[in-house]
């Protein structure tokens, strides 16, 4: 069997769900999920997850593989990608990578971690430092220190990634220009593998029709009392999914900092929100690849 990587992907709502069913049952295929949500067990309704019946008609990895509680990377991703694919390719099967979170989409193109182990105490101290007053300020200064040429383009009124920084400096003692050359010199995780990659696209007022039918569908199939479970679950040890369109959402009107007449069209403006940002990241992350309108696609077209 050829190394060739299938990669479905496009915005939220666009329809790849379906269409990827299709492809795999045509060409004998198996599909890995690449959704940042999708990882977590009982986390289903907020997310879209495949249904029991979705998920029978073909073989699925990568989804239900964590606990709420257990956190997930981009590398422990590529990790498990790597074992499913060769076990697909092992098999005589086709793979078909499905998903729309960027950065976990990016390893198939891309290096997307570096090497630096960081322990595990020092990133509980910079955790805890980073949430005492003043915190962030702190970190802030403390890499400005250690990397004496500056900081690059690094965000640093984002505080997730300024602790991820400082952690990546501290673990390495070296700064974040040293750190981004030997980024840049590590291959692909895939780079043995032929990618193929296909956009799933849609018109404006299609995909806002779409996205306001899955935000009634979700709350008609009981997305609050998904919630309220995940709540005693542990989910706001869980800031991905917490996070998450949908859940976060959810969370307020549970809360009682959202109305509930209002708790439909907020997830739908949020999502509208999120989809924008995704047509952006597509656009300039991604390397040269094909366009499907979503509307009329057959599976034949998806990909050359």
């Amino acid at each position: 069997m050829p190394r060739i990587l299938h990669v479905l992907t496009g915005c939220t709502a666009v329809g790849k769900t379906e269409l990827a069913l299709r492809w795999a049952e045509t060409h004998g295929a198996e599909i890995v999920s690449c959704d940042s949500l999708l990882f977590y067990r009982g986390a289903d309704i907020g997310t879209a997850k495949p249904t029991p019946a979705e998920l029978a008609r073909v073989p699925h990895h990568l989804i239900n593989i964590r606990d709420l509680r257990e956190r997930m990377d981009v590398t422990h991703y590529t990790t498990r990608a790597r074992a499913a694919v060769e076990e697909i390719l092992a098999r005589n099967r086709r793979v078909l990578v499905t998903g729309g979170s960027g950065f976990y989409l990016k390893a198939f193109f891309a290096p997307v971690a570096d090497e630096v182990a960081v322990p595990p105490g020092l990133r509980e101290e910079l955790r805890v430092r980073l949430e005492q007053a003043g915190g962030l300020e702190a970190l802030v200064a403390e890499l400005q220190r250690l990397n004496p040429a500056g900081l690059g383009a690094l965000d640093v009124q984002n505080p997730r990634r300024v602790l991820r920084a400082l952690e990546r400096c501290r673990a390495s003692g070296r700064t974040l220009a040293a750190l981004q050359t030997d980024f840049d010199a590590l291959p692909p995780p895939f780079a043995d593998c032929r990618v193929e990659l296909c956009e799933l696209v849609r018109e404006p007022s299609d995909l806002d029709a779409r996205i306001a039918r899955r935000v009634a569908a979700m709350l008609a199939a009981g997305l609050v009392a998904e919630v309220r479970g995940l709540l005693a679950q542990g989910l706001r040890e869980n800031p991905s999914v917490a996070g998450a369109i949908g859940y976060r959402e959810t969370v307020d009107f549970i809360e009682g900092r959202l109305p509930e007449a209002e708790l439909a069209g907020t997830i739908g403006k949020n999502t509208r929100a999120l989809v924008k940002k995704q047509r952006t990241w597509f656009k300039t992350q991604l390397p040269p690849h094909r366009q499907v309108a979503a509307a009329t696609a057959q599976v034949g077209e998806l990909f050359a």
